[in-house]
């Protein structure tokens, strides 16, 4: 077929590759200037809607560069957290879990369906919710899933995640209706997050 006269010669011009690397880096950017104004940046809408495409990439560029440097350019396992940064980290995630996940999507427990008041106690349960969530965030996001995200986050994330946590063998397996097995927790696994200063 390649030798069929009628087809034109085409070759892909080398710099093609230069160019899309440099649009891939210019809508990372503009992602995270587009999460930035959604979590409230004080002065930016106006500063952030500025600035161009070739700065979006220059700073693409240096992003590369210090995650090369070890810098962490994307969210780190939860697991792996040492406080401050682990409670903050968890913090979001419990309010994503309660406020979205349980009330959306989480029917009454039975003993096919398990759940746990105390998932956070579990580090199987929190592992799995925290990829659970940081997918939700990414394929929510109009500026970086299109239409197709929530679908995608559905069967390839939330059914999943849930047939790993729920059946009766899963990380809950200990847990019954409103009672929580002593035995999953894991010593100093609960944040200072959860503790209040006293005044």
């Amino acid at each position: 077929m390649a030798d069929d006269p009628d087809l034109p010669d085409f070759e892909v011009p080398v710099g093609l590759f230069q160019d899309l690397e440099d649009l891939k880096a210019t809508v990372a950017s503009l992602s995270a200037q587009v999460k930035a104004l959604k979590e409230g940046g004080a002065g930016g809408a106006g500063e952030a809607l500025a600035d161009d495409a070739t700065d979006a990439g220059e700073e693409a560029e240096e992003g590369e560069e210090g995650a090369a440097d070890g810098e962490a350019q994307y969210p780190p396992f939860i697991l792996l957290l040492d406080p401050p940064e682990y409670d903050d980290e968890l913090r979001a995630l419990i309010e994503w879990v309660e406020g979205v996940l349980v009330p959306g999507y989480l029917a009454e427990p039975s003993s096919d369906a398990r759940w746990c008041h105390m998932w956070f106690e579990h580090p199987v349960a929190l592992a799995r919710l925290h990829a659970l969530w940081l997918a939700w965030q990414e394929l929510t996001d109009p500026a970086t899933c299109g239409y197709t995200g929530p679908s995608t986050w559905h069967r390839d994330h939330l059914d999943p995640c849930l047939a790993q946590l729920r059946p009766s063998s899963g990380p809950f397996a200990g847990c019954t209706k409103g009672e929580h097995q002593i035995d999953h927790r894991m010593p100093g696994i609960v944040p200072s997050a959860w503790s209040r200063a006293e005044d």
